[in-house]
């Protein structure tokens, strides 16, 4: 597996993070998923419990967060899992509106799924005592030089309608949103984002 040691805007000059290519049954993994469902379930408690998170989290084989086709990427500080997030190949349909792609002639078949070799993101995480220090956004940087080396042209992905921190990190990122911003607020359900790696 692959260690880089990076420093970002944001994170303490003191701190040397090494950012490294983890599987998804490594013990390191372990406090990102668990993490992630305590969020989740505290957001949406009226929906789903801890545990019904957990599983619904386990639904992807450990296979397509691993090469040749994914990645699952965690970000140490003194060895201490401190964010992470992940890549699959995305085959299935897409949710939302293709109207709004930067390409939607190009963004799609007609049962909805990729057109094109399409990366999507997972698992995007920063533990809660490390957050506001620009990890968040150099696990989307690493996911998505990964991607684009990888061969992967676009980036798509989700997130829920109760996690408006996320939607703004995507959308400061340049990923466009898949769906009407000024109306999503009164609809239910995930909120879809792309980002084209390779211009068109």
């Amino acid at each position: 597996m692959s260690t880089a040691t990076r420093r970002t805007a944001g994170v303490s000059p003191g701190d040397e993070l090494d950012v490294r290519e983890v599987h998804l049954d490594d013990p390191l993994v372990r406090p990102l998923l668990e993490d992630l469902a305590h969020e989740y379930a505290t957001r949406y408690s009226d929906q789903l419990t801890e545990d019904e998170l957990l599983r619904e989290m386990s639904e992807y084989p450990a296979e397509d967060f691993a090469a040749p086709h994914g990645r699952l990427l965690l970000v140490l500080a003194a060895g201490v899992p401190v964010a992470g997030g992940a890549y699959r190949r995305r085959t299935e349909p897409e949710l939302g509106d293709l109207a709004r792609s930067a390409h939607p002639e190009a963004a799609r078949t007609e049962d909805g799924s990729p057109a094109v070799p399409t990366a999507e993101l997972k698992r995007i995480w920063t533990h809660n005592a490390h957050r506001r220090r620009g990890l968040a956004r150099l696990v989307l940087t690493e996911l998505e030089r990964r991607a684009g080396q990888n061969g992967y042209e676009r980036i798509y992905l989700t997130t829920g309608p109760r996690q408006p921190e996320a939607a703004g990190l995507y959308l400061s990122a340049g990923y466009a949103p898949l769906y009407d911003p000024a109306v999503q607020a009164e609809r239910p359900g995930p909120l879809a984002f792309e980002k084209w790696l390779c211009p068109r």
